[in-house]
């Protein structure tokens, strides 16, 4: 899996917390003091876990600090499934807004860069390939055996996958050690997964608003996420690259993932039961409506400009198929892991639950011997979304478990 680094792209941001206040609304702007670049790194040919060959691979990456002489000074940072590898700071001083993570990335922060040099990458099958600053390969790319979209036909791909391209490029950059790595909701997948892959060379793994496997309910809510774009007569089965596109179809599913992420206190102190317009009782026509059914609409919409219907079918399957190594059971799995771990869930986190996931998860890992931290700082009111927006109230326990 030998790859290549190749040149960067500047331009403005839709991505980060950009592209988040697009699906979930306006987030806090803060920002590390930098220009950072997109850069791209690629990949002749990759062959998935299933076997499948994908040509011409490409995904972004973007850097904050910098590489120590002995390169051992590395955090990688893995990316929730709406997101990117926009983390920290911003391509051009007048963004709207900074990357997913910028609160804790950043000289004297958390993930200090004048200590650490970081790293961030897209995934294969990212949501948003119309995104100038998403750099992916997946369904919507052309495959080089047929000159069109590859649509369906594309592989399966799954967290392994997504892991196995980014050792890739940490391998070009001369890589052996990652002092950790870090992610959130899908993100946390990748971190499990890294640590179960590469224990060797994973020293600390931080998983925020994750679990280690997707259990039977998340894999029948992310069903329900996929239904409107299979139910849209656009989609036509994936073949609609030239055509009309499943928009409405998209538009829905994003709208479900923008409400499972987000809470009902959030709900009831943003909107309550406000009608969308002044003089517009819902009870008196069916198109009139509530604010908070207005808002989702509107917040989806923007969202499905830059996404991709299949693109974001294929991660609904990656994260489906999800278990910790790849492996037969999850106990497997996570016995493969020899770093500490740190857990970061969100109080009210409706898509992966404290206690279904990370609270049953601490007590695996230290019954198996692994060294656990488990902090219930991020506290508020948006659910899923808090281990986005507010990860800096952990700040402080990663920092320490940083520095352990």
């Amino acid at each position: 899996m030998r790859g290549v680094v190749r040149g960067s792209i500047r331009s403005g941001c839709i991505g980060g917390l950009a592209m988040a206040a697009c699906l979930f609304g306006a987030l806090p702007a803060l920002a590390l003091d930098a220009i950072v670049e997109k850069k791209v790194f690629e990949m002749p040919s990759y062959t998935t876990t299933g076997g499948g060959t994908i040509k011409n691979v490409r995904i972004g990456w973007e850097s904050y600090g910098k590489l120590n002489d002995a390169k051992d000074n590395v955090i990688l940072i893995t990316h929730f499934f709406s997101g990117n590898s926009h983390a920290a700071g911003k391509y051009k001083a007048d963004d709207a807004a900074p990357g997913y993570w910028d609160s804790i990335i950043g000289p004297g922060k958390p993930l200090d860069t004048d200590k650490y040099f970081i790293i961030a990458s897209d995934t294969l099958v990212n949501l948003s390939p119309k995104d100038p600053n998403v750099v992916t390969t997946g369904p919507a790319s052309i495959n080089p055996d047929t000159g069109k979209p590859y649509g369906m036909s594309f592989p399966i791909v799954t967290i392994q996958d997504f892991v196995n391209v980014q050792k890739a490029l940490v391998d070009s950059l001369g890589i052996k050690t990652l002092q950790a790595v870090m992610g959130g909701s899908m993100g946390s997948l990748q971190a499990f997964e890294w640590g179960a892959d590469h224990p060797e060379m994973v020293k600390r793994v931080i998983a925020a608003i994750g679990g280690p496997e997707a259990d039977p309910f998340l894999i029948g809510w992310l069903n329900l996420w996929a239904a409107p774009i299979k139910l849209d007569p656009n989609w036509n089965n994936g073949d609609y690259y030239g055509k009309a596109e499943p928009k409405a179809g998209l538009t829905e599913a994003l709208k479900l993932v923008t409400l499972h992420a987000r809470h009902w206190k959030w709900a009831d102190a943003a909107f309550g039961r406000k009608w969308a317009e002044d003089g517009k009782d819902p009870k008196a026509a069916m198109a009139n409506q509530y604010a908070i059914e207005a808002w989702l609409e509107k917040a989806a919409s923007g969202r499905a400009a830059v996404s991709d219907a299949n693109h974001f079918l294929y991660l609904v399957k990656a994260n489906q198929t999800f278990v910790t190594g790849n492996g037969a059971s999850l106990e497997d799995g996570l016995a493969k892991i020899k770093a500490p771990v740190l857990l970061i869930p969100s109080a009210d986190d409706l898509v992966f639950p404290p206690d279904r996931n990370m609270r049953p998860l601490k007590d695996r890992l230290e019954k198996q011997g692994n060294a656990v931290e488990y902090t219930e700082s991020i506290t508020s009111t948006l659910g899923h979304l808090d281990g986005v927006v507010n990860i800096g109230k952990a700040g402080d326990t990663i920092a320490q478990f940083l520095a352990k």
